[in-house]
Protein backbone atom coordinates (compact mmCIF):
# COMPACT_ATOMS: atom_id res chain seq x y z
CA UNK A 1 0.00 0.00 0.00
CA UNK A 2 1.42 3.65 -0.75
CA UNK A 3 2.19 6.33 1.33
CA UNK A 4 -0.68 9.00 1.07
CA UNK A 5 2.67 11.15 -0.12
CA UNK A 6 2.75 8.75 -3.22
CA UNK A 7 -0.55 8.75 -3.98
CA UNK A 8 -0.17 12.76 -3.91
CA UNK A 9 2.76 12.49 -6.71
CA UNK A 10 5.11 13.62 -3.65
CA UNK A 11 8.31 11.52 -2.86
CA UNK A 12 8.05 9.69 0.34
CA UNK A 13 10.10 11.27 3.34
CA UNK A 14 13.14 8.92 4.32
CA UNK A 15 12.38 7.16 7.71
CA UNK A 16 15.26 7.92 10.36
CA UNK A 17 16.41 4.88 9.75
CA UNK A 18 16.87 5.34 6.10
CA UNK A 19 18.93 8.64 6.95
CA UNK A 20 21.07 7.37 9.40
CA UNK A 21 21.83 4.37 6.71
CA UNK A 22 22.78 6.99 3.93
CA UNK A 23 24.93 8.95 6.72
CA UNK A 24 27.21 5.64 7.02
CA UNK A 25 27.42 5.15 3.44
CA UNK A 26 28.21 8.47 2.84
CA UNK A 27 31.06 9.31 6.00
CA UNK A 28 32.77 6.21 4.36
CA UNK A 29 32.76 6.91 0.72
CA UNK A 30 31.74 10.72 0.33
CA UNK A 31 34.30 13.59 -0.31
CA UNK A 32 36.76 14.43 2.40
CA UNK A 33 38.87 17.31 2.58
CA UNK A 34 42.11 17.18 1.99
CA UNK A 35 44.57 18.75 4.53
CA UNK A 36 48.26 19.87 3.17
CA UNK A 37 51.36 17.71 4.76
CA UNK A 38 52.36 20.94 7.22
CA UNK A 39 55.09 23.21 5.53
CA UNK A 40 58.47 21.57 5.44
CA UNK A 41 61.38 24.11 7.20
CA UNK A 42 64.07 24.57 5.23
CA UNK A 43 67.48 24.10 6.20
CA UNK A 44 70.24 26.89 7.68
CA UNK A 45 72.03 28.41 4.83
CA UNK A 46 75.67 27.89 4.82
CA UNK A 47 77.84 30.50 6.32
CA UNK A 48 80.44 32.43 4.12
CA UNK A 49 83.76 31.20 4.73
CA UNK A 50 85.80 34.70 5.13
CA UNK A 51 89.17 34.54 3.68
CA UNK A 52 92.34 34.81 5.14
CA UNK A 53 96.26 34.19 4.36
CA UNK A 54 97.10 31.26 7.10
CA UNK A 55 99.87 30.55 8.23
CA UNK A 56 102.30 28.23 6.70
CA UNK A 57 102.00 24.40 7.92
CA UNK A 58 98.77 25.06 9.52
CA UNK A 59 95.54 25.01 7.28
CA UNK A 60 93.09 27.31 9.76
CA UNK A 61 90.59 28.57 6.89
CA UNK A 62 87.39 27.43 7.17
CA UNK A 63 87.89 25.81 3.94
CA UNK A 64 84.31 24.20 2.51
CA UNK A 65 82.26 22.56 4.91
CA UNK A 66 78.97 20.35 4.59
CA UNK A 67 75.84 22.67 5.11
CA UNK A 68 74.42 23.40 8.80
CA UNK A 69 73.07 20.64 10.15
CA UNK A 70 70.63 23.26 12.01
CA UNK A 71 68.86 22.81 15.54
CA UNK A 72 66.87 19.56 14.26
CA UNK A 73 69.74 17.11 13.63
CA UNK A 74 69.25 13.63 12.87
CA UNK A 75 71.05 11.37 14.60
CA UNK A 76 72.89 9.04 12.26
CA UNK A 77 75.98 6.67 12.66
CA UNK A 78 76.91 7.42 16.25
CA UNK A 79 79.28 5.35 18.45
CA UNK A 80 79.51 5.14 21.90
CA UNK A 81 81.54 2.95 24.59
CA UNK A 82 83.44 0.32 23.29
CA UNK A 83 82.61 0.67 20.01
CA UNK A 84 84.99 3.19 18.55
CA UNK A 85 87.60 2.36 17.30
CA UNK A 86 90.99 3.33 17.66
CA UNK A 87 92.79 2.45 14.44
CA UNK A 88 89.73 4.30 12.65
CA UNK A 89 90.68 7.46 15.44
CA UNK A 90 93.97 7.69 14.86
CA UNK A 91 94.08 7.78 10.81
CA UNK A 92 91.03 10.18 11.30
CA UNK A 93 93.35 12.30 13.56
CA UNK A 94 96.36 12.46 10.96
CA UNK A 95 94.34 12.89 8.15
CA UNK A 96 93.30 16.27 9.83
CA UNK A 97 96.37 17.56 10.62
CA UNK A 98 97.07 19.80 7.86
CA UNK A 99 93.32 20.02 7.21
CA UNK A 100 91.13 23.13 8.12
CA UNK A 101 90.14 23.06 11.74
CA UNK A 102 86.52 23.48 10.53
CA UNK A 103 87.26 20.09 8.69
CA UNK A 104 87.40 17.94 12.05
CA UNK A 105 84.34 19.49 13.52
CA UNK A 106 82.21 18.39 10.56
CA UNK A 107 83.90 15.11 10.72
CA UNK A 108 82.86 14.68 14.26
CA UNK A 109 79.71 15.57 13.40
CA UNK A 110 78.68 13.65 10.42
CA UNK A 111 80.15 10.69 12.06
CA UNK A 112 78.11 10.82 15.14
CA UNK A 113 75.09 12.66 14.23
CA UNK A 114 73.82 14.87 16.63
CA UNK A 115 75.49 13.20 19.93
CA UNK A 116 78.29 15.64 20.13
CA UNK A 117 78.95 18.85 21.99
CA UNK A 118 81.36 21.63 22.30
CA UNK A 119 82.70 22.88 25.94
CA UNK A 120 84.10 26.45 25.67
CA UNK A 121 86.03 28.48 28.42
CA UNK A 122 84.99 31.60 26.56
CA UNK A 123 88.79 33.07 26.92
CA UNK A 124 88.18 33.63 22.93
CA UNK A 125 85.25 32.82 20.38
CA UNK A 126 87.26 30.84 17.88
CA UNK A 127 86.02 27.70 18.48
CA UNK A 128 82.41 28.62 19.02
CA UNK A 129 82.78 30.55 15.29
CA UNK A 130 83.90 27.31 13.65
CA UNK A 131 81.66 25.18 15.20
CA UNK A 132 78.26 27.50 14.54
CA UNK A 133 79.51 27.63 11.04
CA UNK A 134 79.22 23.60 10.66
CA UNK A 135 76.20 23.52 12.42
CA UNK A 136 74.41 26.88 13.81
CA UNK A 137 72.28 24.29 16.68
CA UNK A 138 75.57 22.81 17.98
CA UNK A 139 75.03 22.60 22.16
CA UNK A 140 77.87 24.60 23.55
CA UNK A 141 78.75 24.03 27.13
CA UNK A 142 79.91 26.64 29.49
CA UNK A 143 81.27 25.76 33.09
CA UNK A 144 79.90 28.12 35.48
CA UNK A 145 82.43 27.72 38.52
CA UNK A 146 80.80 30.32 40.60
CA UNK A 147 83.87 32.41 41.00
CA UNK A 148 84.66 34.07 37.24
CA UNK A 149 85.29 37.28 36.70
CA UNK A 150 82.15 39.30 36.00
CA UNK A 151 83.67 39.98 32.63
CA UNK A 152 83.30 36.98 31.37
CA UNK A 153 79.78 36.01 32.49
CA UNK A 154 79.45 39.02 30.38
CA UNK A 155 81.43 37.95 27.48
CA UNK A 156 79.66 34.81 27.53
CA UNK A 157 76.13 36.84 26.94
CA UNK A 158 77.56 38.63 24.22
CA UNK A 159 78.78 35.95 22.35
CA UNK A 160 75.20 33.72 22.69
CA UNK A 161 73.08 36.79 21.96
CA UNK A 162 75.85 37.07 18.69
CA UNK A 163 75.12 33.54 17.57
CA UNK A 164 71.80 32.88 19.16
CA UNK A 165 74.36 30.10 21.00
CA UNK A 166 72.24 26.75 21.78
CA UNK A 167 74.40 27.18 25.57
CA UNK A 168 74.09 25.46 28.39
CA UNK A 169 75.40 26.80 31.31
CA UNK A 170 76.88 24.22 33.84
CA UNK A 171 76.53 24.48 37.92
CA UNK A 172 78.38 23.00 40.46
CA UNK A 173 76.24 21.03 42.57
CA UNK A 174 75.67 21.59 46.92
CA UNK A 175 79.06 19.32 47.30
CA UNK A 176 80.91 21.95 46.35
CA UNK A 177 80.06 24.57 48.92
CA UNK A 178 82.84 23.29 50.80
CA UNK A 179 85.45 23.56 48.41
CA UNK A 180 85.65 27.10 46.89
CA UNK A 181 88.07 28.33 44.41
CA UNK A 182 92.08 27.66 45.23
CA UNK A 183 91.34 24.87 47.43
CA UNK A 184 91.90 21.05 47.05
CA UNK A 185 88.93 19.51 45.65
CA UNK A 186 87.78 23.07 43.69
CA UNK A 187 88.26 21.59 40.43
CA UNK A 188 87.24 18.32 40.67
CA UNK A 189 83.80 19.65 42.13
CA UNK A 190 83.31 22.52 40.03
CA UNK A 191 84.72 21.76 36.51
CA UNK A 192 84.96 17.94 36.59
CA UNK A 193 82.22 16.77 37.99
CA UNK A 194 79.39 19.09 35.76
CA UNK A 195 81.15 18.46 32.70
CA UNK A 196 81.11 14.80 33.31
CA UNK A 197 77.61 15.17 33.86
CA UNK A 198 76.54 16.52 30.55
CA UNK A 199 78.92 14.10 28.26
CA UNK A 200 77.16 11.07 30.29
CA UNK A 201 75.87 9.31 27.28
CA UNK A 202 77.17 11.34 24.36
CA UNK A 203 79.39 10.18 21.33
CA UNK A 204 81.72 12.84 20.84
CA UNK A 205 83.15 16.09 22.31
CA UNK A 206 84.94 19.38 21.10
CA UNK A 207 87.63 21.60 22.64
CA UNK A 208 89.37 24.44 22.01
CA UNK A 209 92.71 23.26 23.61
CA UNK A 210 95.70 24.01 21.58
CA UNK A 211 98.86 22.29 21.88
CA UNK A 212 100.95 25.33 23.00
CA UNK A 213 98.88 26.17 25.73
CA UNK A 214 100.83 24.14 28.40
CA UNK A 215 103.74 22.01 28.54
CA UNK A 216 101.18 18.75 28.99
CA UNK A 217 99.31 19.53 25.63
CA UNK A 218 102.29 18.99 23.49
CA UNK A 219 101.16 15.95 22.36
CA UNK A 220 97.51 16.50 22.17
CA UNK A 221 95.79 14.56 19.29
CA UNK A 222 93.16 16.45 17.06
CA UNK A 223 91.23 13.33 17.29
CA UNK A 224 91.60 10.45 20.66
CA UNK A 225 89.80 8.62 22.69
CA UNK A 226 89.09 10.22 26.29
CA UNK A 227 89.31 6.88 28.63
CA UNK A 228 87.95 8.48 31.88
CA UNK A 229 84.72 9.49 30.01
CA UNK A 230 84.10 6.80 27.47
CA UNK A 231 84.03 9.11 24.57
CA UNK A 232 85.72 10.66 21.66
CA UNK A 233 87.31 13.70 22.53
CA UNK A 234 88.25 15.98 19.12
CA UNK A 235 90.38 18.81 19.60
CA UNK A 236 89.97 21.20 15.98
CA UNK A 237 92.70 24.05 17.35
CA UNK A 238 94.75 21.28 18.38
CA UNK A 239 97.74 22.56 15.96
CA UNK A 240 97.13 26.39 16.17
CA UNK A 241 99.54 28.55 18.14
CA UNK A 242 98.00 31.65 19.55
CA UNK A 243 99.32 34.24 17.05
CA UNK A 244 96.32 31.89 15.05
CA UNK A 245 93.96 33.06 16.87
CA UNK A 246 94.75 36.66 17.05
CA UNK A 247 94.89 36.68 13.50
CA UNK A 248 91.71 34.63 13.06
CA UNK A 249 89.39 37.20 15.52
CA UNK A 250 90.90 40.21 13.51
CA UNK A 251 90.04 38.75 10.38
CA UNK A 252 86.89 37.83 10.84
CA UNK A 253 86.21 40.96 13.26
CA UNK A 254 85.25 38.45 15.92
CA UNK A 255 84.72 39.93 19.69
CA UNK A 256 87.71 39.84 22.17
CA UNK A 257 87.30 39.02 25.38
CA UNK A 258 87.86 42.22 27.69
CA UNK A 259 90.41 41.19 30.08
CA UNK A 260 92.83 40.09 27.31
CA UNK A 261 93.37 43.63 26.89
CA UNK A 262 94.55 44.02 30.45
CA UNK A 263 97.35 41.36 30.20
CA UNK A 264 95.40 38.28 31.37
CA UNK A 265 96.35 36.01 28.66
CA UNK A 266 94.97 32.90 30.42
CA UNK A 267 91.57 33.46 31.81
CA UNK A 268 90.18 31.17 34.48
CA UNK A 269 88.44 31.89 37.91
CA UNK A 270 89.04 35.02 39.79
CA UNK A 271 90.50 34.15 42.66
CA UNK A 272 93.42 32.00 41.11
CA UNK A 273 94.16 34.19 37.55
CA UNK A 274 96.39 37.15 37.09
CA UNK A 275 97.43 39.27 34.60
CA UNK A 276 101.26 37.81 33.48
CA UNK A 277 104.35 40.67 32.42
CA UNK A 278 105.63 40.99 29.03
CA UNK A 279 107.26 37.87 27.87
CA UNK A 280 105.99 35.82 30.89
CA UNK A 281 104.06 32.60 29.47
CA UNK A 282 100.60 33.03 29.68
CA UNK A 283 99.79 30.17 31.86
CA UNK A 284 101.85 31.77 34.37
CA UNK A 285 98.88 33.88 34.99
CA UNK A 286 96.70 30.33 36.43
CA UNK A 287 97.11 29.24 39.89
CA UNK A 288 100.43 31.40 40.57
CA UNK A 289 102.35 29.85 43.15
CA UNK A 290 100.25 26.93 43.47
CA UNK A 291 102.25 24.74 41.89
CA UNK A 292 99.39 23.41 39.54
CA UNK A 293 98.97 23.79 35.61
CA UNK A 294 95.68 21.89 34.82
CA UNK A 295 91.87 21.73 36.69
CA UNK A 296 91.50 18.23 35.44
CA UNK A 297 89.47 18.69 32.39
CA UNK A 298 91.80 17.43 30.21
CA UNK A 299 94.39 15.41 32.02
Amino acid sequence: MLRASVVAGHPPRPRKWEILIWLVIYSSTGPREQVPPPPVRPSAAPRAAAPGPGRQGVNWLVGTVPRPLGRERVQVGAITGNAADPGELAARSAELESAPASKAIAWALERFGGDVALACSFQDVVVVDLAVGVDPGIEVLFLDTGFHFPETLAFVEEVRARYDLNLRMLTPGPEADDWPCGTERCCALRKVAPLDAALAGRAAWLTGLKRVDAPTRVAAPIVSWDEARGLVKVNPLATWTDDDVTRYLADHDLPVHPLVTRGYLSIGCAPTTRPVAAGEDPRAGRWSGMGKTECGLHA
